[in-house]
């Protein structure tokens, strides 16, 4: 249960993937029961003097992936996906914050971005529009390369395959509509439900 005896609650919004507080909003409880409706977070602007979905101008909106409620009931924490830059000033979060996990991360957007675009002098997109067959392809030619400079001691080389099968693995859970967060999740709950922890 939450507290709206108080009116207003102070409502702290965090990246679900990459955990980084993006803002802090204020919701009362008809804001709250909207989000809990549209699956995006809509605050109660001081303001503006009423309800405020973010991105409601921008389409930078704020999807909600779950809500947790502290021990005394009176503020929220929201996990949520950013459809694009949080702050209004045009940074990723209204701390000026850039919004990576890590590396990894970004350039899995990056992917993303150039798929979108249709950027035709890309690499990304050029592979990508030859379709599953030639991105497994591909895939698998980086991990043979891999296996062979295993065998040898070029720790440059090894590491440069390493990256190349790395890149196109992403590329590859892209086409088929998934996000490296879907495998970490599963070794996460492999993990935790393994008497034998990996």
């Amino acid at each position: 249960m939450i507290n709206f005896k108080k009116g207003l609650i102070p409502v702290i919004v965090q990246d679900s993937k990459t955990d980084k507080v993006l803002m802090l909003g204020y919701m009362n409880q008809e804001a709250y029961k909207k989000s809990i409706d549209e699956k995006k977070v809509t605050f109660y602007s001081r303001s503006k003097e009423r309800l405020w979905t973010k991105g409601e101008i921008s389409k930078n909106y704020l999807f909600i992936k779950d809500i947790l409620v502290d021990c005394d009931e009176d503020t929220l924490l929201i996990k949520a996906k950013p459809a694009g830059p949080i702050c209004h000033k045009g940074s990723d979060t209204c701390w000026k914050e850039i919004n990576n996990k890590n590396f990894l991360f970004h350039l899995e957007n990056i992917i993303s971005d150039r798929i979108k675009k249709k950027q035709e002098n890309s690499y990304i997109c050029q592979l990508f529009q030859k379709g599953v067959n030639r991105i497994s392809q591909k895939l698998g030619e980086e991990a043979v390369e891999l296996i062979i400079e295993s065998k040898d001691n070029n720790k440059n080389l090894f590491l440069n395959e390493s990256a190349d099968l790395l890149f196109h693995y992403l590329i590859l859970l892209k086409e088929k509509g998934f996000e490296i967060q879907d495998v970490i999740n599963i070794l996460e709950n492999r993990h935790s439900k393994s008497s034998r922890k990996i």
